[in-house]
């Protein structure tokens, strides 16, 4: 008599089946990690579209912010091509690529690499690398340092964090008078195209204060890259890095430069050194990471800005400042002073962007349109530009002479029209003749040109009543 096995049975047998074929597999697996200490796990590629790839069999093996490995062929001195998870869904995960241009197809083998992480090393100054921490200036590989860091690590907590409170000289004379910067302070430099933000951060980047100099160039021309390095930066590349993501390149790797350039900042403030982090600009990676927001699913909320963009500002930019008040073996860390350059959309210094930075950093320094059109460099409105922490830099006498310097500029500035209309005759007012006299003569003793040498040894005050001094003489 024969019997006959029901549908239902036979789909359990297969389940029975396939789940001790797993197990067996499971059992391999361990097996080759004990053996081998690790394990490439391996996906396929599923889905290809103009902003991410669809990657199938890495789901339970990857984290949001972990970078993957494409099995695909490059050309020689390129390195292996990458790219980093940024959304995860329940059999599939979606990967952005750090390269535009990959010959990845239907089924091409996806590798898992975890989070991106390098070793720095204090050889690294005087040299020039991208994104990734891969040298791109020629002079050879890196030295390996003997410890690795990750580049999504937490600021400090507000607790641990030492207090700002030691003025530092920039020689930049407009600055150290008005908005004057103290060791880990974070300031931004605001500013539409073309009125000097560039110049002016290669002008503070040569301060003598600090004991090395991180730079993030996020977004900018491949030309402007080598005259920023070459001509503009000059000496102190001696003592800086130099981290570039250009314009062309992804916007994985206009959004991860300024996170590699955060990353040195930190290791070397751990050492107990003081470090000026510049970076140019913050709203080019504010820009990137849209692009990535976007690409993961996320809705647009401010002028096409994901959510996430204004959480990834803050993280980012509170890395910036003092350091622990103590790090390892109970010595001082070290502080990071920031200095972000943000790129205002149509000179509007209210744009989301622009709104939010303003409000995380410690102060902020206008570049204004009009006065480089009149000639004068840096182009610094010193009625709009504040620095939160000025009360820490100036003497009580100082700070007396700089509100009254301001009021008098301020006088001077809101009555230029009715001048120029010939609505105001001289001796009218004693104290708006009095402005007229010496704020055109503040405004030629603050201006300085991008060759001119900086001097940081000088106190500010002095140098700018010998300059009104000179004025004189010459006039005389």
């Amino acid at each position: 008599m024969s019997t006959t096995t029901s549908p239902e049975g036979r789909t359990t047998s297969r389940r029975r089946e396939t789940a001790n074929k797993l197990d067996r597999l499971q059992g391999v697996v361990r097996l080759l990690q004990e053996e081998h200490q690790t394990v490439r796990v391996c996906g396929f590629v599923t889905q290809i579209t103009p902003a991410y790839f669809g990657i199938s069999g890495l789901d339970k093996h990857v984290h949001i912010g972990d970078c993957v490995e494409l099995d695909v062929m490059r050309p020689a001195g390129r390195g292996p091509a990458r790219a980093e998870i940024i959304r995860i869904d329940q059999g599939k995960v979606f990967a952005k690529p750090y390269s535009r241009h990959l010959d990845v197809g239907i089924g091409t083998r996806v590798f898992r690499m975890g989070p991106i992480q390098f070793c720095p090393d204090n050889s690294w100054k005087g040299r020039v690398i991208d994104a990734l921490g891969r040298p791109i200036d020629g002079k050879g590989m890196l030295v390996p340092g003997n410890r690795s860091v990750h580049l999504e690590n937490d600021p400090p907590s507000a607790m641990e964090r030492g207090l700002v409170s030691t003025p530092v000289r920039t020689g930049v004379r407009a600055i150290d008078l008005f908005t004057p910067l103290c060791v880990g302070q974070r300031i931004g430099v605001f500013a539409g195209s073309g009125v000097g933000k560039s110049t002016l951060l290669a002008m503070l980047a040569k301060a003598l204060a600090f004991d090395i100099v991180i730079v993030a160039l996020v977004g900018e021309r491949g030309r402007e890259v080598r005259e920023f390095i070459s001509d503009t930066l000059g000496d102190a590349l001696e003592r800086s890095i130099v981290v570039v993501a250009t314009g062309d390149e992804s916007a994985m790797m206009r959004r991860q430069a300024p996170k590699t350039a955060m990353a040195l900042a930190e290791y070397f403030r751990d050492q107990g050194r003081s470090v000026l982090m510049i970076m140019d600009s913050a709203t080019r990676f504010a820009l990137a990471s849209r692009d990535v927001a976007m690409a993961s699913g996320e809705p647009a909320v401010a002028r096409g800005f994901a959510p996430s963009v204004f959480s990834d500002l803050p993280h980012l930019l509170e890395r910036a400042g003092p350091g622990p008040a103590t790090g390892e073996s109970d010595r001082p860390c070290g502080a990071i002073t920031g200095v972000f350059a943000v790129l205002v959309d149509g000179d509007d210094h209210n744009d989301p962007v622009s709104d939010s930075i303003r409000g995380i950093l410690d102060g902020h320094i206008v570049l204004d349109r009009s006065i480089a059109d009149q000639g004068r460099y840096p182009a610094i409105n010193l009625l709009s530009s504040v620095s939160r922490m000025a009360n820490k830099a100036w003497a009580p006498n100082e700070t007396k002479l700089i509100m009254k310097l301001k009021g008098m500029i301020a006088r001077y500035e809101e009555t230029r029209d009715l001048r120029l209309l010939g609505g105001y005759s001289k001796g009218s007012d004693a104290e708006l003749d009095h402005a007229m006299e010496l704020v055109p003569r503040i405004y030629d003793a603050l201006c300085q040109q991008p060759g001119e040498k900086i001097d940081v040894k000088t106190d500010p005050f002095r140098a700018l009543s010998e300059a009104l001094m000179a004025q004189d003489a010459r006039k005389g």
